[in-house]
C-alpha cells in the first residue's frame, strides 16, 4: 500500500479547473439489489451487474493495451466519469506496474454523481478498498499528487471537449448507451475525440454500434470489433491512423 504523497492538491468536487463557478446537478439514482446504481434520467446502469470491475479491466484497460503501455506522462481521457470505477482500476494497474513517473487522467462528466452515491457504489469493489479510501478522502473529485493527476471536467462534452487543450494517449468512451444518450456518441463528439488523441493513441468502448464505429473511423481511427465482456458479444477498440 502506498502512502499518500506529501504533495496533494485536491480540487473541489463540484468544480473543475475551467468551470469553478458552474452549478452542477447530480443525477437521480435508483438502486437495484441495493448495490447497482441506475441513472433514472437515462434508465441505464453505471456498471455491469455481473462484475463491473472485470468489465472495466476487459473493455478499457485491455482494450487500450493497458497496463503494458503505461509510462511516465501517459494521459488517459474519458467520456463519463460515473462512479470513478474506471479511474480507480487504472490507478490500481499503474501502482501494480510500479511505474516510475506521473499519470494524467482527464474525465468529461456532465452529471457528477453525488459523493454519498459514489461512496455507496464503490462498496461493490472491496478489492479496490485502499485506493477507494484514498480517493474518497481526497473528496471524490479532481486532485493531483506526485503520482497522479485527476481532472474531472464538468459540463456538456459538446462544449468542454473542443475547448480542451490536451491530447490523450488512450480514450475510455463510457457514456450511457448510444440508444439512451445519443448526444455523447454523435459524429461531432467522435471527431473531437480523434482531434484530441496523441500519435499512436487508442480508444476502447463497450459498444459495437455501427454508427459509433463509423464515426470513429471517420475521426481517424482504425476500428475493430472484438469480443465483449461476459455475455456481451462485441465491443470496439481502435488506434489513430
Amino acid at each position: 500500500m502506498f502512502a499518500l504523497h506529501h504533495f496533494v492538491h485536491p480540487i473541489g468536487y463540484f468544480m473543475s479547473s475551467d468551470q469553478s463557478n458552474a452549478e452542477i446537478s447530480s443525477p437521480v439514482i435508483e438502486w437495484r439489489d441495493d448495490a447497482l446504481p441506475i441513472a433514472v434520467n437515462f434508465d441505464d446502469s453505471y456498471f455491469s451487474q455481473e462484475n463491473g470491475l472485470a468489465e472495466t479491466q476487459h473493455v478499457f484497460l485491455t482494450g487500450n493495451d493497458l497496463p503494458a503501455r503505461l509510462c511516465d506522462g501517459f494521459h488517459v481521457a474519458e467520456l463519463g466519469f460515473g462512479t470513478g470505477l474506471n479511474f480507480l482500476a487504472t490507478w490500481a494497474a499503474w501502482r501494480a506496474k510500479s511505474v516510475d513517473g506521473h499519470l494524467k487522467y482527464t474525465s468529461f462528466e456532465a452529471f457528477p454523481m453525488a459523493f454519498v452515491d459514489m461512496e455507496r457504489a464503490l462498496l461493490s469493489f472491496p478489492e479496490l478498498g485502499d485506493l477507494t479510501k484514498e480517493f474518497l478522502d481526497l473528496g471524490g473529485g479532481s486532485f493531483e499528487t506526485a503520482e497522479i493527476a485527476l481532472n474531472i471536467v464538468h459540463g456538456d462534452a459538446q462544449e468542454t471537449l473542443p475547448a480542451w487543450e490536451n491530447k490523450a494517449n488512450a480514450w475510455y468512451l463510457d457514456g450511457f448507451s448510444p440508444a439512451k444518450n445519443p448526444e455523447l456518441w454523435n459524429a461531432v463528439i467522435m471527431n473531437d475525440v480523434g482531434n484530441h488523441t496523441a500519435k499512436d493513441g487508442t480508444f476502447a468502448t463497450y459498444t459495437a454500434a455501427g454508427h459509433v464505429r463509423r464515426a470513429l473511423t471517420e475521426a481517424g481511427f482504425d476500428v475493430e470489433r472484438v469480443k465483449g465482456h461476459g455475455r456481451k458479444r462485441h465491443m470496439s477498440r481502435g488506434k489513430l491512423r
